[in-house]
């Protein structure tokens, strides 16, 4: 009762908003399941205008290197850092597997919103603003992993005061969750550089794709970050690990293999808020197995079940048929998700925090 009335809280804040269209379409997120969706009315300010395929620029990542804090002449030396993340990387997921998939899920979530700049770290702004990313319908009560972050950022902090940003430690971080939930098979060559935001808010979380979303509002929200087509499918391959919670899938029962989803319907037992895992197979590594389960009609989301499309599933079968094909594309595509509306040192209000929830005084 309390999930179904929280539901209707949201859904009305949402027709109220500024999302509501003229005429009988909804604009739509992806994170609500609404009557109906029209694309041609709905273009929203911090969204794609246009067609899918009208992409944005390629995110160059001017200003990141490889071997960043390696430089001993540079003011950002700090030759521990990226080894002080991949320990606490290490031992976190060792302890917790699911920790790794929330790293992961943490590193997009920072990306698509304001670009990758730790934004979705802060609890308060440089403008007091507390209702920040963390807030959003995509992020409340669901991002794991601070802690992760947290404890890499004080430990470098000791070593290598105000030298490493929080932004490139959850770029490392999911870099490092990605090698050890792979069993050593990805290894994403990720560049630092990046420096901290200070601004952050709970309203632009809309630029996630969401649980709903159909294949042209997954390409049209890939396309507005520069990224292709082809990298959207690569990097919902991350769904082979983590959970999901009922309620953003169990209205698709009927649409799934009948065993998989009568297995499904005994671990919800009609509560929304159970959680279950997104690969039945593999559920804690990081491989190509979700490409298999998208084929099988074996994956929870409506964004998983509509790469299994006509514009979609040659990069599946291939995803799912050709040992290493997946795990190359994944590493290079979480490269370039990487380099997204980064902040340097030449950008004005980026900062080098020195504690990640909040912004320096």
């Amino acid at each position: 009762m309390a999930t179904n009335l929280a539901a209707l809280v949201v859904l009305a804040a949402f027709l109220a908003g500024p999302a509501a269209c003229e005429g009988a379409s909804i604009c739509f997120n992806g994170w609500l399941r609404l009557p109906t969706y029209n694309p041609w009315l709905c273009s929203r300010g911090s969204r794609t205008r246009g067609l899918p395929w009208q992409r944005g620029r390629s995110p160059s990542g001017l200003g990141l290197g490889h071997g960043y804090y390696d430089n001993r002449w540079s003011r950002s030396y700090c030759p521990r850092a990226e080894v002080i993340v991949r320990g606490a990387v290490r031992d976190a997921v060792a302890a917790y597997p699911g920790i790794g998939a929330g790293l992961i899920r943490l590193f997009f979530h920072d990306c698509f919103v304001r670009g990758c700049d730790a934004s979705v770290l802060l609890t308060t702004t440089n403008s007091n603003n507390s209702d920040t990313e963390r807030e959003g319908l995509p992020n409340k009560n669901s991002l794991r992993g601070f802690e992760v972050i947290d404890a890499a950022k004080a430990a470098i902090e000791a070593a290598c005061p105000g030298k490493v940003s929080c932004a490139d430690i959850v770029a490392f971080a999911a870099r490092d969750a990605s090698y050890f939930l792979s069993n050593r098979r990805i290894n994403i060559r990720m560049p630092g550089g990046r420096y901290d935001g200070r601004e952050s808010f709970a309203n632009e979380t809309d630029q996630l794709p969401g649980p709903f979303s159909n294949v042209a509002e997954l390409q049209a929200s890939f396309a507005a970050k520069g990224l292709t087509s082809d990298e959207m499918v690569t990097l919902s391959g991350a769904h082979t690990i983590g959970g999901a919670r009922c309620m953003f899938f169990s209205s698709r029962f009927s649409e799934m293999d009948p065993a998989f989803a009568a297995k499904l319907r005994t671990q919800c037992n009609g509560n929304d808020d159970t959680n279950v895992n997104q690969d039945d197979v593999t559920p804690y590594v990081l491989d190509k197995q979700y490409y298999r389960n998208v084929i099988d009609r074996k994956v929870l989301f409506t964004s998983d079940a509509v790469l299994n499309s006509t514009d979609t599933m040659t990069q599946v079968r291939e995803n799912a048929n050709r040992a290493g094909a997946w795990e190359r594309k994944f590493e290079r595509a979480m490269e370039n998700m990487g380099k997204i509306g980064i902040k340097t040192r030449a950008d004005q209000g980026a900062e080098i925090r020195k504690v990640c929830s909040r912004v320096n005084n």
